[in-house]
């Protein structure tokens, strides 16, 4: 398991580790449903470990209480164009 850096991750939180952790969950689940990882991370990585990786780097936030990827967006706007 990888090194998570809190004080790099807690400010994409709000500076809670509840949302933190929540954030996190919500993605490792979306991750092993559809499988589509937005930063590169090892193979054998665990989701969790992933999911962090993607809220660190800013790919993933929060909105609203839900979460908000750049996947998400580009399916709005595929859709959008359908």
């Amino acid at each position: 398991m990888g090194y998570q850096p809190l004080e790099e991750l807690l400010p994409k939180a709000s500076m809670s580790v509840y949302r933190l952790v929540r954030l996190a969950s919500m993605r490792a689940t979306e991750l092993a449903t559809t499988g589509v990882k937005l930063a590169p991370g090892l193979a054998d990585q665990k989701l969790a470990t992933t999911a962090l990786d993607e809220i660190r780097v800013g790919k993933v936030t929060e909105k609203g209480g839900d979460i908000f990827t750049e996947y998400q967006e580009g399916k709005a706007r595929k859709n959008a164009k359908s």
